[in-house]
């Protein structure tokens, strides 16, 4: 705080960029990330050291591409633009889902992110342990059901069931390399696997097909690295810089199940060098229904309102780049910054 008040926001202080779960929540980021890409690290030449889960690993992918700006966008209006049957199956949402991921990286997206020395990427995605890597689909909705109740008691319990894997393009140099808050496996990113470690990495239990024994990486099924991280809570070693983390909301939340355990909260240790930047309540308000959107809209609306829904916050979502453009440009609005609390 004392640090971004007296030096102001510039691309310079961030040495690492956090990017979260949440489905089609980050549209209400969509404008904030356009702006980040292409003009606040447009040009950069030291590392950036991004992590992202599930939609977020997706966007912090976009930027490690040739042109992220064209890449984000992609993502965009093929996320907002899906259309499923009425009753779709987990065949069928996966198979979207392939298809949005190779619209967005193009034809050689996977290279240049796999090779990129700037951008240097990590995707987070949780290996099944035990009967959750079974092929009986009741033996792995009975793991995760355990694993939900357990990590009530503690999220630690989480080890039990999954191991933390997190591909990384600088493989074993990664800074997480040595996480210990739960059972975590580094492995490295090449282009045989990257496309699946993104797959895995937004592969809701039961929504969509989880990714079995992926490339470089232990065997077993892989799903959404969200059951750990939805928000993350562990540390970002930043060395003397800060970490950037454009998110959707002002609560952080650790791991999926913790949604219905409202007394777990972060660790506050774990976010003393970062930066949070989230739309403001008023913004949030102001948008259609009140609210930013979620997965829940599939079933809720129909799809020309949804779809006009999503359309409207995406281009909503460029005023908040332009609150950004102003505080990194001119400061304003910077003695309104407050601390982060992890109240929730």
């Amino acid at each position: 705080m004392q640090r971004i008040r007296s030096e102001g926001i510039n691309a310079d202080q961030f040495s690492i960029m956090l990017a979260a779960s949440g489905g089609p929540k980050w549209f209400v980021l969509y404008g904030l990330d356009r702006y980040l890409f292409g003009e606040f690290f447009a040009g950069r030449q030291r590392e950036l050291i991004t992590l992202g889960s599930s939609a977020g690993a997706w966007r912090m992918c976009c930027l490690a591409t040739k042109n992220p700006v064209a890449s984000i966008e992609r993502l965009a209006k093929r996320y907002s633009e899906e259309r499923y049957s009425e009753q779709p199956t987990t065949d069928e949402i996966t198979d979207k889902a392939k298809e949005m991921l190779a619209d967005m990286l193009g034809a050689s997206g996977v290279t240049e992110i796999v090779h990129n020395e700037v951008f240097r990427t990590h995707i987070i995605a949780d290996r099944a342990r035990g009967i959750g890597s079974s092929q009986l689909k009741a033996a792995r909705m009975l793991q995760l059901m355990s694993s939900a109740l357990l990590n009530t008691l503690s999220r630690k319990t989480l080890s039990l069931f999954f191991e933390r894997t997190i591909f990384s393009n600088m493989g074993q140099m990664s800074p997480w390399r040595d996480v210990a808050d739960l059972k975590t496996a580094i492995v490295g990113m090449n282009e045989d696997n990257l496309v699946d470690a993104m797959m895995a990495s937004g592969s809701i239990p039961f929504v969509l097909n989880g990714v079995r024994d992926i490339v470089g990486a232990n065997q077993g099924l892989y799903w959404d690295g969200g059951i750990t991280d939805y928000h993350f809570d562990f540390p970002f070693p930043a060395d003397n810089d800060l970490v950037l983390y454009p998110h959707f909301s002002p609560t952080v939340i650790p791991g999926w199940f913790d949604k219905r355990v409202p007394w777990r909260r972060v660790n506050l240790e774990n976010f003393k060098n970062v930066v949070l930047v989230v739309p403001s309540a008023e913004f949030v308000a102001d948008l259609p229904h009140g609210k930013i959107p979620d997965r829940t809209d599939f079933e809720t609306l129909d799809y020309d309102s949804r779809l006009a829904y999503w359309n409207t916050v995406l281009e909503k979502s460029k005023h908040l780049a332009e609150d950004f453009s102003a505080l990194v440009n001119a400061g304003a609005g910077i003695e309104d910054a407050q601390p982060f609390t992890g109240q929730r």
